[in-house]
């Protein structure tokens, strides 16, 4: 069986105004294209407060990586089993983010942890300020990478947490874990905000111009099923969407779908028309969409001349 070209791409649509503004005059030639050639795969329809976002659960779909419910896609103890198989079986894991919230008059808005320019010696540095408080509530922190800890705990198994595609620039408090079931989290952030508020780690920072280190989140929580498919290869995931939209800068949005377009798209559009096996999943903020390569009949191929698919008929319903 040939190999499939799986292209996934994040936040294609948004429903801010910015975006469908955008999407008036956004031409897609190489996108239409290849959704002409290609057959329905399935949706997969949510709503745009749903904890895990819809790029998310078509990446799980595609790696067989299933989630009890919301917010409950263990990608932290999918990365350590994928790492070491076949250790530490059963225990729950979470990532935990440094970052920066910034509490206005009526929000708490966690700024993107890639503008505090940490690096890896900043991180560590700030990890060994919190992690004994962690540690006193049962929970290990390992450095990952400067805005990614890996975190072990019995407070993660079960947890449905809000991955942090969902609340970066946004209220923190509309995406906070549940408090009956995090209380101890919930604690954890007010000792970890009024540590870090006066620490000289922070002081030095701010000598330096830099933004503060004053909190942190929890996403990807949770432990694996007991049956943990075998690692697979991921899909091509392009972010240039994904960062533009988050910061809803929807000129340069538009710029990454035009470059994408002319790009990954068309070479899986070309691809397609050489008769290779390919899909593509399209993510907006509480839908996803797939389609595949299939053979047609003629009928059908004939009604797709007549009536051909286009992108401007399908980002509304994502």
């Amino acid at each position: 069986m040939s190999e499939i070209h799986h292209l996934l791409i994040p936040l294609a649509a948004s429903t801010a105004p910015g975006a469908r503004q955008v999407l008036q005059d956004l031409g897609l030639p190489h996108l239409d294209r290849l959704l002409a050639r290609l057959s329905p795969a399935g949706t997969d329809a949510g709503e745009e407060s749903d904890f895990t976002p819809p790029h998310e659960r078509a990446l799980a779909r595609h790696l067989g990586l299933a989630a009890p419910g919301d917010g409950a896609l263990p990608w932290a103890a999918w990365s350590r089993h994928a790492q070491s198989p076949g250790t530490d079986e059963g225990a729950a894991w979470a990532w935990v983010t440094p970052c920066r919230w910034q509490v206005g008059a009526d929000q708490v808005m966690l700024a993107d942890p890639a503008t505090l320019g940490l690096d890896e010696a900043a991180s560590r540095e700030v990890l060994a300020i919190v992690a004994p408080w962690f540690a006193e509530d049962g929970i290990a922190l390992t450095y990952v990478s400067p805005t990614r800890w890996l975190a072990r705990g019995a407070v993660f198994d079960g947890l449905a947490t809000a991955s942090l595609d969902r609340v970066v620039q946004r209220d923190v408090r509309a995406w906070m874990p549940d408090a009956a079931r995090a209380r101890l989290l919930h604690r954890l952030h007010s000792e970890m905000q009024m540590l870090l508020y006066t620490h000289p780690f922070n002081d030095a920072r701010a000598e330096r111009g830099l933004p503060p280190v004053n909190a942190f989140w929890v996403h990807g929580a949770g432990r694996l099923p007991e049956r943990t498919p075998p690692a697979a290869s991921a899909p091509h995931m392009p972010t240039d969407l994904r960062d533009a939209a988050l910061h809803e800068d929807w000129r340069a949005w538009a710029q990454a779908w035009r470059a994408l377009d002319a790009g990954a798209v068309a070479a899986l559009a070309s691809r397609a028309a050489a008769g290779g096996a390919v899909r593509l999943t399209l993510c907006g903020e509480r839908s996803a969409m797939a389609w595949e390569s299939r053979p047609l009949g003629l009928v059908e191929r004939l009604r797709r001349r007549l009536r051909p698919v286009r992108f401007a008929d399908i980002h509304p319903q994502l």
